[in-house]
Formats: structure tokens, sequence, C-alpha cells
């Protein structure tokens, strides 16, 4: 009896050391993408009145987390008995990161003169707050879940040599890893100002070197945020056109040979960067014939 427990025992340990194991493996190989969705997290959450930002952040988490949770059962089912579906999940998913990021260089292009407000900032009137508030959520869930897909199917296949429960458990340490550490770290950044207002606030009542350390720490804090957000900007953007012509590059044997030589990085870019003006270009056309032959404009 006693020894069939410590043979249970034994079992439960190999499985928890190999689940850690894989887990460390796992995330290593989504360490990018997770950076990824660290840059891209924080440039959509920035965008907001200071008194907005965390419940931005935590409508943006729920929709991260629900994301997960329709991810991971479908990338099981998938890796079991369709493997096929895959790939091609994976490059819709890198085409519309591309296009993200070239519309977003676009735009800086044609309109980098031009000033913009937090989207909170843009009008007074509280339903048109709501609207723009909601449909910036609603994108940044949708970024999160094409993120999502690829950091799950990245883990799942740097563990598929492993049992099914081990699987399950690692990836799933993965997904939880890319919800909660991504966006409570966002959550950090985007109140780093209110933290560096509150020193500068009990600087005023301390005496000597510790008022000036405060002080000086708290103004350099304020002073940091916008130049970390208008740097997560550059990065969220890079990053979408590298995972998404990454995909590309690596799951297309025609892009690949294209690039065939190329720094890994900078063929990553490249091919991003041209499938995103390519898929702008046809949203661009398909909007102008829309707009030209709708039921309402032949009206």
């Amino acid at each position: 009896m006693a020894s069939g427990l410590f043979v249970i025992l034994d079992d439960i340990a190999t499985l928890f050391d190999d689940v850690a194991t894989m887990s460390k493996l796992a995330t290593k190989k989504t360490a990018g993408v997770l950076g990824d969705d660290l840059a891209v997290g924080a440039q959509r959450a920035s965008d907001f009145h200071a008194s907005r930002e965390l419940p931005v952040i935590w409508a943006i988490f729920k929709g991260s987390l629900l994301n997960k949770l329709i991810i991971l059962p479908l990338a099981f089912l998938l890796s079991a008995f369709w493997p096929e579906a895959i790939v091609p999940i994976l490059l819709i998913g890198g085409a519309y990161l591309s296009y993200e990021g070239a519309e977003k260089i676009v735009e800086f292009l044609l309109h980098r003169n031009e000033k913009s407000a937090p989207a909170c900032q843009e009008t007074t009137e509280p339903s048109d707050l709501l609207r723009i508030e909601k449909q910036k959520i609603r994108s940044a869930i949708l970024t999160d879940f094409i993120l999502s897909v690829e950091i799950i199917i990245i883990a799942l296949g740097a563990v598929s040599g492993q049992t099914m429960s081990v699987q399950i458990a690692a990836v799933s340490f993965v997904a939880l890893l890319a919800t909660v550490g991504v966006y409570g770290l966002v959550a950090l950044m985007v109140r780093m100002d209110d933290a560096g207002l509150h020193l500068v606030e009990r600087s005023h009542n301390q005496p000597g070197l510790l008022k000036i350390g405060l002080k000086t720490l708290g103004q350099g804090l304020i002073a940091t945020l916008p130049k970390l957000i208008r740097l997560l900007a550059v990065v969220g953007t890079l990053a979408m056109l590298l995972v998404g012509g990454g995909i590309a590059v690596h799951h297309l044997d025609a892009v690949h040979h294209a690039f065939d030589g190329w720094p890994g990085l900078l063929a990553d870019l490249t091919a991003g960067l041209i499938i995103g003006v390519a898929v702008l270009v046809a949203v661009k056309i398909a909007i102008a014939l829309w707009r030209t032959f709708s039921p309402q404009k032949a009206m």
C-alpha cells in the first residue's frame, strides 16, 4: 500500500518536473512574440486619459483571457485531428499583423504633422467617448487574438513530442503568462507618471538628500513615460511586421527562397512590409469598390 502511494507520488513529481522543463522551453521559444505582445498591448492601452487607462487595460485583459480560453482547446484539437489547418491559420493571422503594421507606417508618413489627442479627448460627447473607447478595445482584443494564436501554436510546437498532459500544462502556462504577465506589465507602465507624481509630492516632507532623491526619481519617471510610450509605439509597429513577415518566411517556400541569404530579421521585416502594403492596397481598393457599387450608393 505504502509502496503504491510512493509510486504515485513519484509519478506526480516526474510529471511536474517535465511540465516545468517544457514550460521553460516553450516560454523561451515564444519570448520574442511575448515581447511583441507587450509592446503592442502598451501601445494600444496608452492612448487614453489617465482616469480610463486601468479600466481599458482591465477590459483588454478580460478579452485576452477569453481569447486564450477559446484558442487553447481549438489548438489541441487541431494538433490532434487536423494539423494541416494550423499553417493556413498562422498565415492569415500574419497577413493581418503585417497589414496593421503597414497601415501605421502609412498613417505616420501621411499624417505625421497632424496633432493627435488621446482618444478620450477627441470629443466631449460622452456617447462618442464610449464608442471610441469600445472601438479601440475591440481592435486591441482582435490583435491580441492573433498574437495569442501565434504564441500558443509556437509553444505547442515546442512541446509536441511530449505526452498530452504535459502539452496541456506547459502550453496553458505560457498562455497564462501571455495574459497575466503581459497586461500586468502594461498596467505598471502606463501608471509610471502617477508613481512619479506621488514620489515628488512625498519629497516635499523629506529632509536633505532623501528629498532630492525622491524628487529626482519622481521627475525621472514622469519624464520617461512619454518617451517609453513613443518607443513602444515604434517597437509595436516593427513587432507586427516582424511577426507577420516571419510567419510567411518560415511557412511559405516561395517567400523563404525569395529572401534566401538575407539576415533573419531583415528578411522578416521586409516580407512583413511587402505583405502589409499589398493587403493595405487590397483593402483600400475593396472599400472604394464597395462605396461605389454598394446598394445604398446605387439608390
